[in-house]
């Protein structure tokens, strides 16, 4: 892919803008010169990026976050099970408003027409002429940030999941924010969509070595059942959303996240970041 023959003459609007991906979208399009609205519900100043009030669920913030834009990417709101019902609407107005491009976060684990984000991957397409869909697998912070498993690591050096033997392409959030950076701004757009690993699958196993071995602090996996996880998830999330955490797990458990793909390499010409790496920076 080329870069983009468009200037600072156009605004992309990043929704989620102080979150994991989209704070790093920002950094990066503003770096390369990018008009950028960093969108958020607590809006604040970020490096040169016009700090713009959104919610999704106040629809009298989106008329002013579309003002002007030309390209927008999408973090789902976080926690809701049908996220369609409150993107759609946004997107039919981002549409009318000018907006020719849209980049939208979803999952490795959630296909087009499949469940919640999976709906609004599905209309995508009809709605905007030029799109892209990031289907990155587990982040990497998962295990630095929170939520995540940061606590249990920390405290107790315990690493829960259902996923059994299962293996992961984890992937470092920086990749993704570089993958999302390129759809947003190359020339033609991807039109379709972009499925984004690391370089290898781990098991939740291997993770907890890497960690024992970099930060010298003993760190176990701990397998648990779907009744377990879910219950333990719930403690601090919606009981739908645990429950489809924890089905997520038993998934990978049944290998349906044991790949990788070439997507950050081709798509950004260097290749994703290790997990080794990644640790070796982020947790001694």
């Amino acid at each position: 892919m080329s870069h983009s023959p468009y200037g600072t003459d156009l605004t992309i609007l990043v929704t989620g803008a102080t979150g994991t991906t989209g704070s790093r979208v920002v950094s990066r399009l503003t770096a390369l010169g990018h008009r950028v609205a960093a969108a958020s519900r607590r809006p604040a100043p970020r490096g040169g990026a016009e700090p713009v009030r959104f919610d999704w669920y106040d629809t009298a913030t989106h008329a002013d976050a579309l003002r002007g834009a030309d390209r927008v990417y999408l973090i789902p709101p976080v926690g809701e099970p049908d996220p369609a019902r409150v993107m759609l609407p946004f997107l039919r107005q981002a549409r009318a408003a000018g907006v020719r491009r849209a980049v939208l976060l979803s999952s490795s684990a959630v296909p087009a027409g499949g469940p919640a984000v999976g709906q609004v991957h599905r209309e995508l397409a009809g709605l905007f002429g030029e799109w892209a869909v990031l289907r990155p697998s587990w982040f990497m912070q998962n295990f630095t940030g929170q939520p995540g498993h940061v606590t249990s690591i920390r405290d107790h050096g315990l690493l829960f999941s259902a996923t059994g033997r299962g293996r992961v392409g984890f992937v470092d959030a920086d990749d993704i924010a570089a993958v999302a950076v390129h759809s947003l701004t190359d020339d033609p757009a991807p039109c379709g969509e972009l499925v984004i690993t690391g370089p290898e699958a781990l098991g939740y196993d291997d993770v907890a070595a890497v960690i024992t071995e970099v930060t010298g602090r003993p760190v176990t996996h701990r397998s648990l059942g779907f009744e377990q996880l879910r219950d333990r998830l719930a403690a601090g999330l919606p009981a739908e959303f645990a429950a489809l955490l924890a089905g997520l797990d038993l998934a990978i458990a049944e290998g349906a996240e044991d790949r990788t793909t070439d997507t950050v390499e081709r798509v950004t010409g260097r290749p994703p970041r290790a997990f080794r790496a990644f640790a070796e920076q982020t947790m001694r």
